[in-house]
């Protein structure tokens, strides 16, 4: 049985040790978690690279949807080259065409940016009109996982897309569930076959937060922390499944 990987997004230093001491296999390294992750800035790249597990940048360059201009492809390649200088492992990266397939003309140039990086297909995967035509594209490009909730807001309303893409994949690549992912259901994640990594973010309301930063407009309303103990709890229950 392959070993199950746990992977947490983080978006800032605090999260990132929290994640660590909570038992995280991989970081997603992100800025902006409260619109879906943004990329890191270089300074959080050149400070994660010293983690003592494998960290993968998030390049995306503004909130929104996923189609991006010549001009946001060239930002994007740029990310992913200040990822690699900075030592970083891996990237988390998408691209979509206007009507949800995945642009394929995008990804095969920040794939060959990030040539001989692990590559992570991000959500734009889950808008695709056709999931599995989206695998076989992702296959093709040389992804080594997909992180999917199935077409779906929740991995858990896309249980049955993700045990189908799980069962489709086989071992050309991993699918990984994503969104809403907490103990609390991670058996019926880990219950599916083919299924051996799980991406959560694992994240509270902070504890007594400063209510002038949100009156400021300084950070969201809903802003969230990473919580070393939902960490620790998600990945004791993957390991009881190993």
């Amino acid at each position: 049985m392959k070993e199950r990987l746990l992977e947490i997004c983080v978006d800032d230093a605090a999260g990132l040790a929290a994640a660590i001491a909570g038992g995280a296999d991989r970081i997603e390294l992100c800025a902006a978690l409260s619109v879906g992750g943004l990329t890191p800035s270089a300074g959080f790249m050149w400070l994660a690279a010293a983690a003592p597990i494998p960290v993968h940048a998030l390049i995306r360059p503004r909130p929104g949807d996923f189609r991006h201009g010549p001009d946001e492809v060239d930002i994007m390649r740029r990310d992913i080259a200040a990822a690699r200088e900075a030592g970083l492992a891996g990237v988390v990266i998408g691209a979509s065409r206007a009507d949800g397939r995945l642009d394929e003309q995008a990804l095969r140039a920040l794939v060959a940016e990030a040539d001989g990086m692990a590559m992570t297909l991000h959500r734009a995967f889950d808008l695709a009109p056709d999931l599995f035509e989206a695998l076989e594209t992702a296959v093709g490009l040389g992804f080594r996982r997909i992180l999917t909730s199935g077409g779906h807001r929740t991995g858990l309303e896309g249980l049955e897309n993700l045990a189908a893409l799980a069962a489709k994949a086989g071992d050309r690549l991993s699918i990984m569930p994503g969104g809403g992912v907490r103990a609390e259901c991670a058996d019926r994640f880990l219950a599916i076959s083919g299924i051996t990594e799980l991406h959560a973010s694992c994240s509270k309301l902070p504890d007594n937060p400063d209510p002038r930063l949100a009156e400021f407009g300084f950070i969201r309303p809903d802003s969230r922390e990473t919580d070393v103990e939902a960490v620790r709890a998600l990945k004791a229950v993957m390991a009881a499944h190993s």
